[in-house]
């Protein structure tokens, strides 16, 4: 995935090592994820932040 610009609604390094750990239950290497977690957790962060229902959702998040 290309570098993109943050969001308001993106975790934070600190925020993401807190919640990491509870949301890894594969290692962040293994082959099943086509997407990072934390983009995939940013995304979620950013439908429950603005409302916004998932199709409106920006293209440069994981879908």
């Amino acid at each position: 995935m290309c570098a993109r610009k943050p969001y308001p609604s993106d975790v934070s390094d600190d925020e993401w090592a807190l919640v990491a750990p509870y949301l890894t239950l594969l290692p962040e290497a293994a082959g099943q994820r086509e997407h990072s977690l934390r983009e995939a957790f940013n995304g979620l962060r950013y439908v429950i932040k603005t409302g916004a229902p998932w199709r409106w959702m920006p293209n440069d998040l994981p879908p």
